[in-house]
């Protein structure tokens, strides 16, 4: 009977999930088959707009690395001081290269994206690749809960800038290009306030109050105060986590969120569209809060479908809204799959020629040897 129970305790909750996901999958199957279907469309793109996209699309990685580069380096000073202080010997961590950074980050998105469990399991493999290059554990998790939370704090403020430029209307929808300087408008209104958040932390707290007050209305449990201190509570970690870099965090933040963006403004430009970038940033923000729901993978369908049908609400043809989805989705989506997994795979094989253990054992084999011989 104990065994029974701890199988079902160790196996009864991945269970459960893979159901969830299972039925998540069945559920959007018919909108991926329709988005699939397009797949032959793609041929009537012009071919330099996919190097653009990847430009893009890598470029919105980087400031993921940047960002992660940053919290990383929290406190080693300070950490250093006391082993001194102290006179332990113990290895200390060293910080990681940005190329480690990178490969934790791709592995770890990767794994998001086919495994269920979503940002959950990829972040415990980031996290298992950061410590296994020699971070330490407690570092590496507030370092990651750091970029959690400012992420998406970014995409939570993005509805609060964008709703005013829909009420004023510029630009007009045939001017999509424009994305691109709404991206950049966009990223200096969030470096602003995000120093602004990281500095003044009563700026923080009259936030958390008026949002307590508003969300008090529909929810009784929720007040002013307790709002404004749970936020508080989320701004002193992302402060610490990046002090001293409050300048690149922000700014990196941004930077994500909006070469992500501008990736799905360039996929719609790229087949002609029509459509206000305001309300394109809309239909984005609202495309990248599906991706958080754990019931697939990474939001697969949901976001497909959601994106899609969104893009024909703000005036989007429906053909071009199905086969720009599908561009879109092709390199923020699919195409860091498998360079996650090779940069997942060429991590394990780097530790696996480069282990001091691995190659202590037939030196110290041919010694015992060496004794051995009379």
């Amino acid at each position: 009977m104990r065994v029974a129970g701890g199988l079902v305790r160790r196996w009864g909750g991945r269970a459960v999930g893979l159901a969830i996901t299972g039925v998540g999958l069945y559920v959007v199957a018919p909108s991926l088959l329709s988005l699939f279907g397009t797949w032959p469309r793609l041929a009537d793109v012009e071919l330099w707009w996919f190097p653009i996209l990847a430009v893009l699309e890598g470029c919105s990685f980087a400031a993921l690395w940047w960002l992660a580069d940053l919290a990383l380096a929290q406190d080693t000073g300070d950490q250093d001081t006391a082993d001194q202080d102290s006179g332990d010997q113990e290895p200390r961590p060293v910080r990681a290269g940005l190329g480690t950074i990178a490969t934790a980050q791709l592995a770890g998105n990767a794994a998001s994206k086919v495994v269920p469990g979503g940002p959950a399991t990829g972040g415990v493999v980031q996290a298992r690749l950061l410590i296994q290059a020699g971070q330490s554990s407690a570092v590496v998790a507030s370092a990651l809960t750091a970029i959690g939370l400012i992420t998406t704090a970014v995409l939570l403020l993005l509805p609060v800038l964008t709703v005013p430029a829909l009420l004023i209307g510029p630009p007009p929808a045939r001017q999509l290009e424009l994305g691109l300087l709404v991206s950049l408008i966009m990223a200096v209104l969030i470096v602003g306030l995000g120093l602004t958040a990281l500095k003044w932390r009563r700026f923080v707290l009259l936030i958390g109050r008026a949002a307590g007050r508003v969300i008090h209305v529909v929810k009784r449990s929720v007040t002013p105060d307790n709002c404004a201190a749970l936020l508080a509570t989320q701004r002193n970690r992302v402060a610490a986590a990046f002090d001293g870099h409050w300048w690149g965090a922000a700014l990196a933040a941004a930077a994500n969120r909006m070469f992500d963006y501008a990736a799905l403004v360039a996929a719609l430009a790229a087949l002609d569209a029509h459509a206000r970038p305001t309300e394109v940033l809309m239909a984005y923000v609202v495309a990248q809060a599906l991706a958080m729901i754990p019931i697939t993978p990474g939001g697969l369908g949901f976001v497909d479908a959601g994106l899609t049908a969104l893009l024909v609400l703000i005036g989007v043809s429906p053909d071009t809204a199905l086969i720009g989805t599908l561009l879109y989705r092709l390199v923020s989506f699919w195409l860091p799959i498998p360079v996650g997994l090779l940069a997942w795979a060429g991590w394990r094989i780097h530790r696996h020629v480069t282990d001091p253990s691995r190659a202590e054992l037939p030196t110290a084999a041919a010694e015992d040897e060496e004794g051995q011989t009379p």
